[in-house]
């Protein structure tokens, strides 16, 4: 969502006038709702709200949680009967997604917009995957141009194996999926990685369709200085985690740290969802005392926790094909000019940022011994001099006005 909003902000100065369709978000349910990104949205700019039908109310209902399922249904946990059969459900009859329902409003609101005159082109922007055969029954309907933002793999995201899909419904997704490759006019992604993945969909594909242009930062966000505390290292995620993420050896090798340091203080502090799992792994590894659980905050405030801390932590799902995972929070972190410790893939596209920034290091999710020295290595330099902010580094091509410009060249072609 961050991702079209920055676009949205930035694309006026670029002499673009975007239209947004999106939907009502009195008929839809979300995982997580942040109201105050509302002020973002410049003024004046055209904000289509439609109607949508989706599963999802009626999930909660007869499963009795009160949140729903992210993408993949990734955070349900131990799951009931009900629960699987809603997975079932969920990779067999709502292809490719659970917003399908969706689609219906989106086309004729789109369609009418663009039948009304001053519109050039088309962006949609996935996941949900669902969106992009609005863009391709525009494109097909219409003739207008069409470019597929695409955040996440289609058929190679990491729980994809997890729906239970039939044969029949693979072929069709797959299907779906390689029909926006080709029939949109440009592609793009956020990492090489995922470029590499979408490549290997169809021998017709001409790699110079598919365009990086990778989450960023907003210059905006960072307005408040740096304040890291001057009496505990505090070390900060922000975001969801689960055990996907396999960073237990983080947490053993923190341990190890405040063991080796006894007159230091530590915090580790999550602001977002942790999930049940990772808060018992936490607990194992002897560190509840010093762990501090902040649930979703606003934007805003999310940055101002990044800008009180002294290193941030962040982590790859531990899946296939995770070289070419970059989440919007790499490029904030970078921003907030902090030491990042990264559990994850070595040599991904991470991994490369990191290093071409020189803004922290990757660690793999088995390097207990690497992180450990690390965290100690952090934490004799803070003996001498709290504030481990980093000299300098270079980040400022990932800025959110920046890769809009490289959207808006794709519009204008």
């Amino acid at each position: 969502m961050q991702r079209c909003l920055k676009f949205v902000k930035h694309l006026p100065e670029f002499g673009i006038a975007p239209t947004v369709v999106t939907v009502d978000d009195r008929q839809a349910s979300y995982p997580v709702l942040d109201p105050s990104l509302n002020a973002e949205v410049p003024a004046g700019v055209n904000v289509i709200r439609t109607g949508t039908r989706e599963p999802f109310e009626f999930y909660k209902k007869i499963t009795g949680k009160k949140d729903i399922p992210f993408g993949g249904f990734a955070n349900t946990g131990q799951e009931t009967w009900k629960q699987k059969l809603f997975k079932f459900l969920r990779g067999n009859l709502f292809i490719p997604d659970p917003r399908v329902g969706w689609n219906r409003y989106a086309y004729a609101a789109a369609k009418k917009a663009i039948q009304a005159g001053g519109i050039k082109a088309v962006v949609t922007s996935s996941p949900p995957h669902s969106t992009q055969l609005v863009g391709l029954k525009l494109k097909k309907q219409l003739g207008i141009r069409w470019i597929a933002d695409m955040r996440d793999p289609w058929t190679d995201i990491y729980y994809y194996q997890d729906l239970n899909h039939t044969a029949l419904a693979q072929k069709l997704d797959a299907k779906y999926e390689r029909d926006v490759l080709e029939h949109a006019d440009a592609v793009v992604v956020v990492s090489e990685d995922m470029k590499r993945l979408f490549l290997n969909k169809s021998t017709t594909l001409d790699p110079h369709k598919i365009h990086v242009i990778p989450n960023g930062y907003d210059e905006d966000d960072f307005v408040h200085p740096s304040a890291p505390s001057t009496e505990e290292f505090i070390i900060t995620y922000t975001g969801t985690l689960t055990e996907a993420y396999n960073v237990e050896g983080f947490f053993q090798a923190l341990c190890e740290t405040v063991t080796r340091n006894p007159l230091l203080r530590y915090r580790l502090r999550f602001v977002g969802k942790v999930s049940q799992e990772i808060k018992r792994q936490i607990e194992e590894a002897g560190l509840p005392l010093i762990t501090e659980y902040i649930d979703y905050v606003p934007h805003e405030e999310s940055i101002k926790y990044l800008m009180a801390s002294t290193v941030l932590l962040m982590a790859i799902p531990d899946v296939p094909n995770n070289f070419g995972i970059l989440t919007g929070k790499l490029f904030e972190y970078l921003a907030a000019n902090k030491p990042i410790i990264c559990i994850g893939p070595i040599h991904g596209d991470a991994d490369k940022i990191l290093d071409e920034c020189g803004a922290g290091r990757v660690f793999h999710y088995s390097g207990y011994a690497l992180i450990l020295d690390y965290l100690m290595q952090l934490s004799k330099t803070w003996k001498i001099n709290t504030n481990l902010d980093l000299p300098s580094i270079n980040y400022t091509q990932y800025s959110r006005r920046s890769l809009t410009e490289q959207l808006a060249k794709l519009l204008v072609k």
